[in-house]
């Protein structure tokens, strides 16, 4: 037995197992780059197990976690041959990498710091916003706002009315400069307006700095419908998509970042919410019907909209099983417009929110109800009668 335990003492497999989770604690699976990450994580791992292959064979541990790596290297296409994670700062140092700087801190300090803390923004609709707090607003921002505005990226957006003879506006033009940063990139400026979402830069390029490190650039997954950009240096992630005549935009950053502003600088939808002179909702609520029963004035009532309280909810139904706050504003939508493109926008939404916010237990947000908790079975509708008055007011 003292052979038994001498051996499983200088087997190394635990920290093995410890670098591995150290070298991919930080990533995140939405993120173009997190497969080359984790393979070379991996590498780094079955690098280490084999180190350790002669102390460790009586360890069932270091077998199961030779077989977990196998595993794990098949499912994501990884080669048995290429690069690897390393614990020597010199060799993982990349200053346009943000993930990379937490890296750095760590090595040199000697204190593991935690990972960065990432936030998500979004826009779509008749526009409905979610701000880097996870609050939840609809808006008429008729005209050009500024999204974000910080000293590494600005992203404004325009809108224009939907409807004539209604308040309701959408999305049609958004502009995002990228802030020359160090040796990673110079300035570059998006642009995207209805009908022509481009994937490249206004000066015709897709990428910013050095394009071997592809410290920011543009990914085109739907040819003029939807676009990624990615930027490493800062740690930011950005979709843009075009859903009918409008355009939505999803983005996740990180907190340092999001908080560097000058005040000044303090006009931020995606930030501080949209002026209380511009909210459409109340504190967040939505302005519907009790759900079930139909516009009190009926569809021929709003020829614009063609739509009831009950066929805009079947149809919202279609796309979203979970009646959060996406299916709300898309029933919103659909009874403000009447554009079935409004309901595929609050779906890809949704879907945008689970790719990129870090949190899964806040993807869906729900109605408030009286008492100022959360819950499936809101009961946040006001009364019938001053919902009449509510809607006639807005259309």
């Amino acid at each position: 037995c003292l052979g038994d335990c001498e051996l499983h003492t200088s087997c190394g497999i635990q920290k093995c197992t410890t670098d591995f989770v150290s070298f991919t604690s930080h990533l995140n699976a939405a993120l173009e780059d997190f497969d080359l990450e984790f393979c070379k994580a991996l590498r780094a791992y079955s690098v280490c197990t084999y180190r350790n292959s002669k102390v460790c064979r009586g360890n069932l541990v270091y077998h199961s976690a030779v077989l977990g790596i196998s595993d794990l290297m098949a499912q994501r296409n990884c080669t048995k041959n290429g690069p690897t994670s390393s614990t020597n700062s010199e060799m993982t140092h990349d200053p346009c990498n943000y993930s990379g700087h937490t890296e750095e801190r760590e090595h040199q300090g000697g204190e593991k710091t935690p990972p960065p803390t990432y936030l998500f923004c979004g826009l779509f609709g008749d526009p409905h916003l979610r701000t880097f707090k996870d609050h939840f607003q609809t808006c008429k921002v008729e005209g050009a706002w500024p999204l974000i505005d910080n000293k590494y990226l600005s992203v404004q957006v325009t809108s224009v009315p939907v409807v004539p003879g209604s308040s309701a506006t959408a999305t049609n033009k958004i502009t995002i400069i990228f802030k020359s940063y160090q040796d990673c990139t110079d300035q570059k400026v998006y642009q995207a307006m209805t009908d022509d979402l481009p994937a490249a830069f206004v000066d015709g390029t897709t990428s910013g700095g050095d394009e071997n490190t592809r410290s920011l650039h543009i990914v085109e997954k739907v040819s003029g419908k939807y676009i990624e950009m990615h930027a490493r240096y800062i740690g930011t992630t950005v979709y843009i998509r075009q859903l009918g005549h409008y355009l939505t935009l999803a983005i996740r950053m990180p907190q340092k970042l999001v908080m560097a502003f000058e005040e000044s600088q303090d006009l931020q939808l995606c930030v501080n919410g949209c002026p209380s002179s511009e909210r459409i909702d109340q504190s967040g609520h939505l302005p519907l019907p009790v759900m079930g029963k139909l516009l009190p004035w009926g569809a021929a009532s709003h020829p614009r909209s063609g739509y009831t309280l009950e066929t805009a909810t079947t149809k919202c139904h279609e796309k979203m099983l979970v009646k959060d706050i996406y299916f709300y504003s898309c029933v919103f939508d659909l009874l403000t417009t009447g554009d079935d493109n409004f309901t595929a926008a609050a779906h890809s939404a949704l879907q945008d929110v689970e790719a990129l916010h870090p949190s899964k237990e806040h993807w869906h947000i729900f109605p408030r109800n009286g008492d100022d908790s959360v819950g499936r079975d809101s009961k946040f509708f006001v009364s019938l009668g001053l919902l009449c008055l509510i809607l006639v007011a807005y259309l």
